[in-house]
């Protein structure tokens, strides 16, 4: 659901994000080398409004709905997939502090705009003491973190019975460690360090259980049970997360077309690639697995936005297929520049040439546990089985 003022301004950021695409592109290599993103694009998206999208409008965000946050998102990765992951995860870590108490949604967006990475293991403590609580433990694969305001932090309540509740916790990243540690082959530029706190008092307010979360109902906030924003945590991420992996094929397939023409290939007598049956058939192969994936993500976010329009909560079947068409959209979009890699030719292995980065930041990706093709359509076909899901990850 979105207001006519909301349609504007969502259309405005994309069209000024569209226009950024060159330059991200072309500080891709910057990107990777210094294992984080460049200033310029972060100021570049801020100027842009990125990072205001899923602030609510009471705080002077753009609060738009889904599918204007992953055109956004697709649009950056087009440039450069780093840019792209790094964006999609400051823009999700908007959206869950609107899910934590008014108490804590005023101190996150106080600016009207926000920058929120998030560590998603909960691989650390939550000791409560007098107003709050301790928090000690780490999280690796920190996207963004060095760039971020704020920190979503999962961790643990230790019980008295030997138990423990999971939740979440929202902290200045001013409070926290942040280990120089991110060194990969692929997708080097998000900078996804490993994150430390240690003894860091985390107020009440700031501390909203995992199961609230994932559903949408933590009380103290006013936007509670708000029609059109209640996505879900998962299917949320899984839909922003896609967007990335379509927008970096694009990207790719980008970049493959515009150096094709006149190129010869080696060690034959063919003058021009993209004369050459084998490199047409090729780019027929991937334009049409790009756009595949495109449509398989449009269907389930459509979906996603009517359920939260009707102010439902997404279902366990909405979240399999989710999790499921998201996995096969990312299938698709590695067998599409999987085939242009194909018949790319030696050259296109040289650091310079986008082509390369965009063909390992996919792969690499690809590699995410909550992303990886397999997982995710085994979980879809134990479904279409009869079998129960075998995760509490919907």
């Amino acid at each position: 659901m979105s207001s006519p003022v909301a349609a504007g301004a969502a259309a405005e950021v994309l069209g000024a994000v569209e226009s950024l695409v060159p330059t991200l592109r072309e500080n891709g290599r910057e990107a990777e080398d210094n294992r984080w993103i460049p200033q310029d694009n972060i100021d570049l998206l801020d100027k842009a409004g990125v990072f205001r999208l899923t602030v609510p409008t009471r705080f002077g965000g753009l609060d738009v709905p889904l599918a204007d946050q992953v055109a956004v998102v697709s649009a950056i990765s087009r440039g450069c997939a780093s840019t792209g992951w790094v964006a999609s995860a400051w823009i999700q870590g908007g959206w869950v502090a609107s899910l934590f108490p008014d108490a804590s949604q005023e101190e996150v967006f106080a600016d009207g705009t926000a920058r929120i990475s998030g560590g998603l293991a909960p691989t650390a403590t939550l000791v409560p003491v007098d107003g709050g609580y301790v928090l000690n433990g780490s999280w690796g694969f920190n996207t963004g973190v060095r760039g971020a305001h704020w920190d979503f932090l999962a961790a643990v309540v230790p019980g008295e019975d030997g138990g423990y509740t999971p939740v979440y916790a929202m902290v200045p990243v001013d409070q926290l460690t942040v280990a120089d540690d991110w060194h990969v082959s692929a997708a080097a530029g998000t900078g996804s360090f490993t994150t430390s706190a240690e003894d860091v008092f985390v107020p009440k307010h700031r501390v909203a259980g995992a199961a609230e979360l994932v559903t949408g109902t933590t009380g103290d906030r006013s936007n509670a049970g708000l029609a059109g924003r209640c996505y879900g945590l998962i299917t949320y991420v899984m839909a922003m997360s896609a967007a990335v992996f379509t927008g970096a094929a694009r990207g790719a397939y980008d970049a493959f077309v515009e150096r094709a023409p006149g190129r010869p290939i080696a060690y034959t007598d063919h003058a021009d690639l993209s004369a050459h049956p084998l490199t047409q058939i090729k780019v027929a192969t991937a334009a049409n697995r790009i756009t595949a994936a495109e449509a398989l993500t449009d269907n389930f976010i459509r979906a996603l936005q009517d359920r939260a329009d009707a102010g439902e909560h997404p279902s366990v079947a909405d979240s399999v297929r989710v999790r499921g068409e998201a996995g096969f959209a990312v299938q698709l979009v590695k067998e599409a520049v999987e085939a242009l890699h194909e018949v790319a030719g030696a050259s296109t292995l040289l650091r310079k040439e986008p082509f390369q980065r965009f063909h390992r930041d996919i792969l690499g990706l690809s590699r995410h546990g909550m992303l990886t093709p397999n997982t995710n359509l085994e979980l879809q076909g134990r479904v279409l089985l009869g079998h129960e899901p075998d995760t509490l990850f919907l």
